[in-house]
């Protein structure tokens, strides 16, 4: 048998390559879009993905401190930007974009204009995120020191009485099925919540007849979100990173409510 053939005869017996699989550390709030993106991805390339969603802030600090991810897709550039600095990361780049919008119990009277008189009154059970954790807290506090410039005051106010619901390491969890935000003002623990208007649509389809009230522009946030390649990953996780940022990508995310990276 020539040397060729030989060769041939090898590689018929080890067969294709196994599939490379994409470890992905993502923001909880992009679960639905990049859990439909990693099957597009795999039904393409024929690579995996394997998927850890939580708050974008510990994630960060998990794998700054050795998880093995490969690909980092965080709700703000802040925390991808700190593990490109801790030399754990490549470039960041920016790849979707959200804003805040106000989940709000049924039968609570509020519209845009009357948000923040809302938010400030004693009887009105404000959540949001915690900051520092989750860049959702980062983005609801925020909106208090943009309260701040409308009514002086407000902004100690706001953060004293902001319940912390979610995001942090002890947060409880919603039953299967349900998001965290919809769960806390179903059950009652918030009257307003503020989180990202991808959130509130996800809760408001639910069905427990929520309202979504956007914040008027003199309060509106927006929200960047950020991702970065883990050092040392394979080429296999760069492919998913152009996957999201390509057309299809960037398509899968505007059907789940996200704005376009352009």
């Amino acid at each position: 048998m020539c040397f060729r053939m030989m060769v041939l005869a090898t590689l018929a017996m080890i067969g294709p390559a196994p599939a490379e699989t994409v470890q992905l550390y993502a923001a909880g709030s992009l679960k639905g879009a990049l859990t439909e993106i990693a099957k597009s991805f795999e039904s393409s390339i024929g690579n995996k993905v394997e998927a850890k969603y939580g708050p974008s802030g510990l994630l960060k600090t998990e794998i700054s401190a050795g998880a093995k991810a490969n690909v980092f897709a965080s709700a703000n550039m802040e925390h991808p930007q700190a593990l490109h600095d801790e030399k754990k990361g490549g470039p960041v780049l920016r790849f979707a974009r959200n804003k805040l919008c106000a989940l709000v119990r049924p039968g609570l009277t509020v519209d845009s204009a009357s948000l923040l008189e809302r938010m400030l009154d004693p009887n009105v059970k404000l959540g949001t995120s915690t900051p520092k954790a989750d860049p959702s807290g980062d983005y609801a506090f925020e909106v208090f020191r943009k309260a701040e410039t409308i009514r002086p005051g407000a902004q100690a106010i706001l953060q004293k009485k902001a319940l912390q619901l979610t995001g942090g390491a002890g947060s409880a969890s919603p039953p299967p099925g349900r998001t965290v935000y919809g769960w806390h003002v179903a059950e009652g623990r918030a009257d307003i919540f503020l989180t990202y208007c991808t959130n509130a649509q996800t809760a408001q389809k639910e069905g427990f007849g929520p309202q979504i009230v956007p914040l008027p522009d003199n309060l509106a946030v927006g929200a960047d979100y950020g991702l970065t390649v883990i050092a040392g990953a394979s080429s296999s996780a760069q492919q998913f990173v152009e996957f999201i940022m390509s057309s299809r990508g960037q398509q899968i995310l505007t059907s789940h409510g996200f704005a376009p990276e352009k």
